[in-house]
């Protein structure tokens, strides 16, 4: 089901205004990444850099173009994951945050 044009306009203003929902957005495709939801944490990541309009910059910090990123976080995408590392630490410094792993017992 497509997203409504207010619900898109909802996420960019939140995520423009909002600095602990951007890391959030982050941490959330994070997690979703290493419980195997690879499509969540896609879509997430993608949300965040066009939101952000950080695209451009990440893709010239990593030596890629804008379009491979793009491609990446596709639908049909599939980030190896030096990829992904190199794209969720480049999201980081963006933040100027660190992500740690955290053990939990079940």
């Amino acid at each position: 089901m497509p997203l409504s044009r207010s619900f898109r306009e909802t996420v960019m203003s939140r995520v423009q205004n909002d600095p602990e929902f951007r890391v959030e957005l982050i941490s959330e495709a994070t997690s979703a990444f290493l419980d195997g939801d690879i499509d969540t944490g896609k879509g997430l990541l993608r949300d965040y850099l066009n939101a952000t309009g950080s695209l451009p910059n990440i893709a010239r910090a990593l030596n890629k173009e804008d379009k491979s990123l793009r491609r990446m976080l596709g639908p049909k995408g599939n980030p190896t994951l030096k990829n992904f590392i190199e794209l969720l630490n480049a999201c980081q410094q963006v933040e100027q945050v660190r992500f740690e792993v955290k053990v939990v017992h079940q």
